[in-house]
């Protein structure tokens, strides 16, 4: 494949660094989309951070209990931004560019080919939304949206390189333009429900991964917990389902239905056994019955 972003001959240090970062993230995350791998191996993540050093968080930060306190990397080198970490885009809000095994992995499922056409909901400074458009290549679409304005022009300036990414500034829950269709739609922050406008646009067969979350209070105001699911639209507009596991996540601004939250976490202390159940999501008017998991105004998650 060639490699959209010119950063040097395939042998200079940079691309060796990113190579040995992507080969090791796609074992970690089992990855199967050979454009994903090529994208974590030519994309520099440092282009889509603030200045280093960097506030980093790694998994033995998080099993020690100490995910609230990030650790400063010992100096600005980029190669300290090539593992398997989350780092800091704003600390006091807790925000972070995402856990790389964790971002691959749902970007994984989502089945990207080139040419595809796909929408990045909460892009941040747009690490994965150039990671999408490299999947998807030139021949693609990325429709990168993100709320907070001043992230919103760093990703535009972060992403100019690529044309065929369109960055909006704005909550995703109406199209920027004309409304279109879309294999795939990443949604990278938490909510409490699929929005209607993001389940019209997914073409037949089209994916989405969207993390369900109830607000915890103790993790911080800005910090959800909930369930990660595969949602895939079927030809007769049926939307299959299932759960991918667990996450911590920024909550989305201004898409959330709050009043949703107890509701959500009922469900959630079903365990596994019933998440797992899980197979459909309905979008018919109906009364909640048994078979219903997870029941909204708008939308369903059906055991059958």
């Amino acid at each position: 494949m060639t490699r959209v972003y010119t950063g040097g001959p395939p042998d200079d240090r940079p691309y060796t660094i990113r190579r040995f970062f992507a080969e090791e993230i796609e074992a970690v995350a089992k990855l199967q989309t050979p454009g994903l791998v090529e994208a974590l191996a030519t994309v520099p993540r440092e282009r889509f951070l603030r200045p280093g050093p960097w506030d980093v968080l790694a998994d033995a930060d998080f099993m020690a209990g100490t995910s609230s306190r990030t650790r400063l990397t010992p100096d600005a080198d980029p190669r300290r931004v090539y593992h398997n970490i989350v780092v800091a885009i704003d600390p006091a809000r807790q925000l972070f560019n995402g856990q790389p095994s964790t971002l691959t992995n749902w970007i994984d499922v989502l089945g990207l080919v080139p040419g595809a056409r796909v929408v990045h909901v909460g892009c941040g400074l747009g690490y994965y939304a150039a990671i999408l458009a490299q999947a998807v290549g030139a021949s693609g679409r990325v429709i990168a949206y993100e709320v907070d304005d001043a992230l919103a022009i760093e990703a535009r300036q972060n992403l100019a390189f690529m044309p065929w990414v369109e960055v909006c500034h704005g909550d995703a829950s109406a199209p920027c333009g004309e409304p279109e269709e879309f294999h795939a739609i990443l949604v990278n922050a938490g909510v409490t429900h699929p929005l209607d406008a993001w389940l019209d646009a997914l073409a037949p067969g089209g994916r989405m991964v969207v993390p369900l979350t109830g607000m915890m209070p103790v993790m911080g105001s800005n910090i959800g917990k909930g369930l990660v699911w595969l949602l895939t639209k079927q030809d007769d507009g049926d939307f299959a389902a299932r759960v991918l596991g667990m996450a911590a996540i920024y909550s989305a601004v201004g898409i959330r239905d709050e009043s949703l939250n107890e509701r959500l976490g009922k469900a959630m202390m079903g365990g596994p056994g019933q998440w797992q159940a899980v197979k459909r999501l309905r979008r018919d008017a109906h009364e909640p019955a048994p078979s219903c998991w997870f029941h909204t105004p708008t939308c369903c998650l059906s055991l059958g």
